[in-house]
This record gives structure tokens, C-alpha cells and sequence, in this order.
């Protein structure tokens, strides 16, 4: 569903990433691993067409989508939960997600979109006129992921979705992202910190090292995997 090829991206004279190729299949969870600094959040903007690739391809569903601007991407069928949540503070929780639904001008559409959010997460619902700046971080992910499922995306890139959150939360989000492979359908590409966690519902991994993958395996055998083990897994 999605193929990168030889992915560069410079930040003024710095590369970011190097020669950077993966591949996602429709239906799979895959992961991106690394320590901060790594290049994942950047293949993540890349992707999504906030970053203007120096080189390389990206195709999506077989069209190359390198040059596309980000909201064309997101009409493809392309979303894009970004790191830090990046909700709109002021606005209710409700008027969040009517954001991620602005490619759509069928009101049916948005009302059956807004249920099955709400169906997803509950909290939301319950929560909808409040100001999204007062939630907590953790109902902050959960109302960025359902922003995102507003605009009914077929691919859904997920930049650290437990950063910042309660340990009692992070089980949560991540229960609801594979309800979200499963029940959805939605393919997913998974940047995470916690990398045993996204090793654990992942069906495949890459492991990036200063804007190189360094390695690439199925997500149980990275889990075997010492270099990994002891890099990224305490050991």
C-alpha cells in the first residue's frame, strides 16, 4: 500500500534522512523504532507531504505522492496523527474533529464519521463541548486520532502516540489502535518510543539509526533480536 524509495530529506545543510526505503502491505501494523533523533518523525512529515523530500520516492496505492501537497495526501486517503497531539486548544472537542472532516461535504458522512469516533472513544463524547486544551494528554491522543479517522482515511500514521501519557491511558490507545487494523480495516505505520509495546501489536518493524534503517524484520523476531534487545528493550 505504501513503498518508499531511497527517501532523502535535508534540514537546511543537516541530512535528516539517507537512502531510506520501506515498505507497509495493505492490512498490516508496522513500526518505526528509534532513539530520539533517529529520523522517524521526519519519515512520518515526509510521508504525509509536510516535508519536501531532497530525493526519493513515496508511492501511495501506486501513485507517486512525493511532490503532492499535504492536503492532497489526506484526500488520497492518507492520515496523519502528529507527535505532541497538535490539537486546536481553543476549540470544543467537537470542533476538533469537524476539523478533520473539512475534505467532506456530505453531512451524513460527518454525523455517521462523528458516531463511529465517539463509538470508539466514549470519552469524546461525553466530552464534546469542552475546550480540548483542558483535557488530559491522554484524552488529547484519543481526540487526535479521532480527528484524524474524521477524514475516513485508509492509511493512519501514528507519531508517538504514548508520549505524555498516563500508564493506565497508554494500554487504552493502544488497544484502540488495533481495534482500529482490525475492526476498521485502517493500515497502519507507527512511530513509538516505547518500542516493546509497538513490537507487541506490530506485524513488521524498522529500526532507524541517524536517518538510516539499520534493520528490518518481522516484529517477533526484532523482539529476539539482541542489537534490539539491548538497545531499545532494556536488555
Amino acid at each position: 500500500m505504501l513503498s518508499v524509495r531511497n527517501l532523502s530529506v535535508n534540514y537546511g545543510a543537516i541530512s535528516a534522512l539517507r537512502d531510506l526505503s520501506l515498505e507497509v502491505k495493505q492490512g498490516d501494523i508496522v513500526t518505526l523504532i528509534g532513539a530520539n533523533g533517529a529520523g522517524k518523525t521526519t519519515t512520518l512529515r515526509a510521508i504525509s507531504g509536510l516535508l519536501k523530500p531532497r530525493s526519493g520516492e513515496i508511492h501511495y496505492e501506486g501513485r507517486n505522492i512525493a511532490a503532492l501537497p499535504a492536503h492532497k495526501i489526506v484526500q488520497l486517503g492518507l492520515s496523519h496523527v502528529p507527535e505532541g497531539r497538535m490539537v486546536f486548544a481553543n476549540l470544543t472537542v467537537h470542533d476538533n474533529l469537524m476539523m478533520g472532516a473539512y475534505l467532506q461535504k456530505d453531512k451524513q458522512i460527518i454525523a455517521a464519521e462523528m458516531k463511529r469516533v465517539f463509538a470508539l472513544f466514549p470519552r469524546l463524547e461525553e466530552r464534546q463541548k469542552q475546550v480540548a486544551g483542558t483535557l488530559s494528554g491522554g484524552e488529547q491522543q484519543m481526540l487526535a486520532i479521532g480527528r484524524a479517522l474524521m477524514s475516513r482515511p485508509k492509511f493512519l500514521m501514528l507519531d508517538e502516540p504514548s508520549l505524555g501519557i498516563a500508564p493506565i491511558l497508554i494500554k487504552t490507545i493502544f488497544e484502540k489502535i488495533i481495534e482500529i487494523n482490525r475492526e476498521q480495516g485502517l493500515t497502519i505505520l507507527l512511530v513509538e518510543q516505547n518500542a516493546s509495546l509497538a513490537l507487541e501489536i506490530s506485524s513488521y518493524g524498522y529500526v532507524l539509526e541517524s536517518g538510516q534503517i539499520i534493520l528490518a524484520d518481522a516484529s517477533a523476531a526484532l523482539r529476539e533480536n539482541p542489537k534490539v534487545r539491548q538497545s531499545y528493550l532494556g536488555g
